[in-house]
């Protein structure tokens, strides 16, 4: 049976577009975008206004992301001069070997303000004692189930974080005690389901990861795999929840496959802006 010239010409068409979809989709997962985000609040102290917050997550440092590009990463991170940086987990991809890699790139960050990082569940999966001890060794400040105070003059905000949602217990208790509600607060927690469990207008700022934004998506609009329990909701990007901000990072590295489509890593850049009480 012969094949017909146009079936022959559909076919190459077909295989060439297949090939050129995953050659930008392959593309894609190496093209980090810088996003900025403006967040304004009364509370935000005289001394912090105009401050830079650079949030990054799911680095997953292994097969897909080598240590050469997560240097190359820190490089463009330093470049911005951020005054603090915040870590959302996911550094390794599966295996413990790719810790005290990963660690030692990050611990080149450089902010005057300090490097603050909590767990996420492949965290847990490569060894979560490990992990705290590299964080250590290099410099990163811990904020799984703790939070610190950063002053700046007399001036001071608060940075805290919970456990990963799957694998830790969550304890917000230490980052909401002595709490103001005049005070500015940023919880990190590395699965944004969490914030469904915030019972409080205590926090300013909740900051994830995890979810990669999908990935995968349909044009930026629906991933149709998503780590969640609430559909599309904490998907990707800045959600308003009234007088706390949520916002959920599309990450940085990939897992289960080096693609991304309509759904760029990124770096996040948080400006603080001070606004007036009235």
């Amino acid at each position: 049976m012969s094949i017909s010239p146009k079936s022959m010409l559909i076919t190459g068409i077909l295989i060439i577009s297949g090939l050129v979809f995953l050659l930008y989709c392959f593309f894609e997962s190496r093209w980090i975008k810088t996003t900025d985000i403006v967040i304004s609040s009364a509370d935000v102290p005289e001394s912090f206004n105009g401050d830079k917050i650079v949030f990054i997550s799911d680095i997953h440092l292994g097969p897909y992301l080598s240590s050469q590009r997560l240097s190359g990463i820190v490089s463009r991170i330093n470049d911005i001069k951020p005054e603090m940086i915040i870590l959302g987990g996911d550094y390794v991809h599966y295996r413990s070997k790719y810790i005290e890699p990963v660690f030692s790139e990050l611990g080149k960050l450089c902010a005057d303000q300090g490097v603050y990082a909590v767990l996420g569940n492949h965290d847990h999966y490569a060894g979560a004692d490990f992990t705290r001890k590299m964080m250590a060794k290099y410099g990163i400040v811990s904020i799984n189930n703790q939070s610190v105070w950063v002053k700046k003059g007399c001036d001071s905000i608060k940075i805290g974080g919970v456990g990963d949602l799957w694998e830790d217990i969550q304890n917000p208790e230490n980052t909401l005690k002595a709490l103001k509600k005049s005070n500015f607060a940023i919880l990190v927690s590395h699965q944004p389901d969490y914030i469904e469990n915030m019972n409080t207008d205590l926090i300013d700022l909740t900051l994830s990861g995890h979810t990669h934004g999908g990935q995968v998506t349909l044009f930026g609009w629906w991933a149709p795999v998503l780590p969640s329990n609430f559909g599309q909701k904490y998907r990707y990007g800045l959600v308003d929840a009234g007088r706390m901000k949520s916002y959920i990072s599309s990450g940085i590295g990939t897992v289960a496959i080096p693609f991304r489509f309509f759904c760029r890593p990124e770096i996040v850049v948080i400006h603080l802006r001070k606004t007036s009480d009235s």
